[in-house]
């Protein structure tokens, strides 16, 4: 995986991590938007996804915290974003954003992961636990059947 660290995107930081995948975009795209299969690798359960542009999504860290979601980009199977909100509804300047985008290449995939912080004194932490999430998605990748 090569991540380029800190970017800036509009005007904000952001992280983005790139991941060469040895399977089909459709396959790691059921990966990225299935809840089942995003909450395996994901740091958060999903416990709701609409599948479309302004659909909701609710994450639960497990601990009576929901974070509710907007979806942003849903481009099957090219390209997942989505805004997460503050979870008590208090008004913030930005939301955190993720996007996911795959693009065909060769055999398999490349996944751009991209999140662009609310709160950019969480960078460090947060590109580490990114990592250990994608690990976690790859692995899951290679030992799930077609």
């Amino acid at each position: 995986m090569s991540a380029s660290g800190t970017i800036t995107i509009d005007g904000r930081p952001a992280l983005r991590f790139e991941r060469h995948l040895h399977h089909s975009r459709e396959k790691v795209w059921r990966a990225v938007t299935d809840p089942g299969q995003l909450s395996q690798w994901y740091p958060l359960r999903v416990t709701e996804l609409e599948p479309r542009v302004g659909g909701r999504i609710a994450f639960d860290d497990g601990e009576g915290t929901v974070y509710p979601a907007t979806v942003t980009h849903f481009d099957p199977p090219r390209e997942f974003g989505f805004d997460e909100h503050d979870p008590d509804g208090k008004e913030r300047e930005f939301d955190d954003h993720v996007r996911i985008e795959l693009r065909e290449e060769g055999t398999g995939c490349l996944l751009v992961f991209t999140h662009i912080l609310a709160d950019p004194s969480i960078a460090d932490g947060a590109s580490g636990g990114w990592q250990a999430c994608l690990d976690e998605l790859a692995a899951r990748l290679d030992t799930a059947s077609a």
